[in-house]
Parts: structure tokens; sequence; C-alpha cells
């Protein structure tokens, strides 16, 4: 169901719960698709104004963190973020012995956060705008419908306040990163030859890891530019994984899971972009989907997009710590040097160094959040690219997801073996530490 239709028909069964049950409001503001419409308009969002995966996956954690916020006065079992999240002090509460709707002061909490957050805030406002008023049609009483938007707003303003703190603003300003001429070292890739994107993301403040370092991987191969040398028989991995006889599955792998989310073209003098979904935005969607089908009620599926996004934001500050420190060149350029100077990848490589491999890092974080709250097996059909025109595909596992997504980037020319690889094990250990150490439910 898109948002507009879920818009109306909230509107619909709030006329009816107005004539029928005035206290049917409470069953009806309590559906967890207001959780889900308002993440997913976050993802929009995220898509049309080109956020890079790492600033993407900062958007994400403080909407979730609000939304989850706003929401848990309503459930008694869950624990507040307060104090375990680092730098988050308590968070105002509401007024004893007043009723308010929860759920609608969550969906406006997270909106307002987002709206913050992002550039098109008109499109987050139109989106609130219709949000609120079918709120409003549900028959909430006017003096409980202002205090929970008083109080949605209070948190909001919390979690903004938090947000400024963590040294994004302060990134904006620091030295771009800074091309050398040791050829082991990253340096633009075509067809844009952009600049390192976020080369001081470890100096944002992790969300629940004690440092950007806490889990360092192990180091990449040592580069060597000598035909049968380790590193140049992991170039040749790169430059024949489509020679496969499954060439064409390993195709469908690698397009499905490219979530660049700016991929240029060029033809003649015209360039034109492409955008869609980040590698973080893909899990986000994911969650959705896991949570719908365990039937997760509104307070689950919070607190799942809080552990997702967590573990996402998280991986990424591990991971760019990583890139930036071995700084490696991708095969793209290694390969063009030293084996084909005409070989292009079957993805467009993204403009950041090598190692570790993102997706492989976020994917499996992301997975571990996800087993951790839904368990495994757990079967579901990843439904989240087809509106990128890609068709579904089937898991028998999370796990089983993230790491295919970890392989595709092999498949799609964009990493060597020892950065998907160590990414994956990166990644589990940034998930398991989120795991560990995240209470949410008493």
């Amino acid at each position: 169901m898109n948002w507009k239709s879920f818009v109306l028909a909230s509107a619909i069964l709030g006329i009816a719960a107005c004539a029928d049950a005035p206290e049917n409001w409470k069953a009806k503001a309590a559906d967890a698709q207001w959780t889900h419409q308002t993440m997913k308009r976050i993802t929009d969002v995220i898509v049309h104004d080109i956020f890079s995966p790492p600033v993407a996956s900062r958007i994400y954690a403080y909407v979730s963190v609000a939304g989850y916020e706003a929401l848990r006065p309503d459930y008694p079992g869950y624990q507040t973020l307060a104090g375990q999240l680092n730098g988050l002090d308590p968070l105002p509460l509401p007024e004893e012995g007043a009723e308010y709707c929860f759920p609608l002061a969550s969906a406006h909490a997270s909106l307002l956060v987002g709206k913050t957050l992002i550039f098109s805030e008109d499109s987050i406002a139109v989106f609130q705008e219709k949000t609120l008023a079918a709120f409003q049609e549900l028959g909430i009483p006017d003096d409980v419908y202002q205090r929970s938007l008083d109080y949605g707003k209070a948190v909001a303003e919390h979690i903004l306040a938090w947000s400024g703190k963590d040294k994004y603003k302060e990134s904006r300003s620091y030295p771009k990163y800074d091309v050398t001429g040791d050829p082991s070292r990253w340096r633009p890739t075509p067809p844009d030859y952009m600049d390192g994107i976020e080369p001081a993301w470890n100096k944002i403040r992790p969300f629940l890891l004690d440092s950007a370092n806490q889990f360092i991987p192990l180091p990449p191969t040592d580069f060597d530019p000598k035909k049968g040398s380790k590193f140049y028989e992991e170039a040749l991995e790169v430059y024949e994984a489509m020679n496969a006889d499954d060439k064409e599955e390993r195709l469908t792998i690698a397009r499905f899971w490219d979530c660049n989310p700016y991929v240029s073209t060029h033809s003649g003098h015209v360039m034109f972009a492409t955008k869609k979904i980040t590698p973080g935005g893909h899990w986000i969607g994911i969650t959705q989907l896991a949570c719908q089908k365990a039937n997760a009620d509104m307070m689950k599926s919070a607190e799942a997009y809080v552990r997702v996004s967590i573990s996402l934001i998280d991986g990424f500050i591990s991971c760019w710590d990583e890139k930036y420190r071995s700084n490696l060149l991708r095969p793209e350029t290694y390969i063009n040097v030293y084996i084909d100077p005409s070989w292009r990848p079957t993805l467009q490589t993204p403009p950041f160094p090598e190692h570790t491999s993102g997706h492989s890092v976020i994917s499996n974080a992301a997975a571990t959040a996800l087993t951790g709250l839904f368990g495994e097996p757990f079967p579901f059909e990843d439904t989240v690219e087809e509106e990128y025109g890609f068709p579904r595909r089937s898991f028998n596992s999370f796990f089983e997801a993230s790491e295919e997504a970890a392989v595709s980037r092999l498949y799609g020319g964009i990493h060597y073996r020892p950065a998907i690889d160590y990414g994956v094990d990166q990644g589990r250990k940034v998930g398991q530490w989120v795991q560990d150490n995240l209470v949410t439910l008493h």
C-alpha cells in the first residue's frame, strides 16, 4: 500500500471510528503502518536528495531513535536509549496522568527530525501534513491530539540537539581527500573522477561503539604490481569474475545489490544520473518486510528500525575508519594500469577507497540485528529493489542475503576478495556489539 492509499484508508477508518466508538482511535492509531510509511518516506527523500551512504545512515539513525523514544512511554516494557547511546541524555517525559496518542507523537517526532536532516523539506512537510490530518480523522480528542504533537516536538528537539554534537557539522569543513603519487593509494575513478566521499567520517560520534577503531579488520594484501603476486591474483579474480559459467546469475546479483545512490551515464556531450537507494536504505526496506511478515506491532517495528539503523551507522563509521587508513586503490585502477587498460567494471566504482567493502560491513551488521530480533531461518522475499526495476530475490535468512550482498561487490568488479571477506567479519562484530549492548526490552 502506498502512502496516499494508506492515508485515505486511515481517514475512512477514522470517520467510522468517530461514528461508532470514539475510543477506537487508540486501536487505529497503534497500527505499525504509521512507522513503516514514515521510514519509507524518509528513504524516498534520501534517494531524491542523493545523500551518500554514510550520511544516509546518520539520517535513518536519528529518525528511528526519535520515533522509538516518542512511542516508548506507551509500552512500559521498553527501555529508553538515554544513557546507552553515546551522549544521549534523558529525554522529556510525558505529563503524568495526562492522556496521549503516542503513535502520533512518534510519527511527528520522526518527521520533524527527518525534515531537519534532509534537503527537500517541502516533500517531508507535505507528507507530514497529510499524516497528521489522517491521525486527526481517527477521532482523537483535540486536547490529546495537541498534547501528543507537543510531546513529539519536545522529543524531536532533544534528538536534534543531541545530533548537533556528533561532529557532523564540523566535518563539512574538514580537508578533502588528498591524492598522492603513491601507486598503491586510492585515486578517483571513471567516469566522473569524484573526490573521496567523507574522508573524515571516522570523526563522527558513534552511537554505541566506543570508538571508530573498536573493530579494526585485517589489513588488505600488500600492494604488488608484479604478475603472479598475491595482490595481482586478487585483481585477476575481479577481472575474470564475469567469465564464469553462471555469468548471468552473477550479473543479476551485482545489479540487484548495486545500491549506488548516484550512477552517471555519459553519451557524447550528454550526462545524466540515475538515482537509486543506498545500501543502508535497502536494509531499512528489508526491516519493513521482516516486520510485516512477523506481524510485528508498532513498538516492535520501532525497535527493529532502531537496532538496524544503529548497526548501519556504526558499521559505516567503523568501515570508513578503515577505508581511509588502508587507503587502497580500487580494482578498476589496478587492472587498467597492470592488466587491461580498456577494462571497465560491471558496476560503477563508488568514489572512496577499497578496503573494506561497505556493503559487506553494513549488510552483515544489519543482518545480525535482524536475526537477533526475528531468528533464523527467516525465509523472505526481498522486493525492495522492484521499484528500481529489479525483480525480487528469495532468501532463507538475513545472513544469506547479507552474504550475497557482500559477494555482489566481486561480481560487480568493485572490490577485491579480502575487502569482502574481512568486511563480513567486521560487520558481524559491529552488529553483535549492538546486539549485546543495546537494551530495548526489559
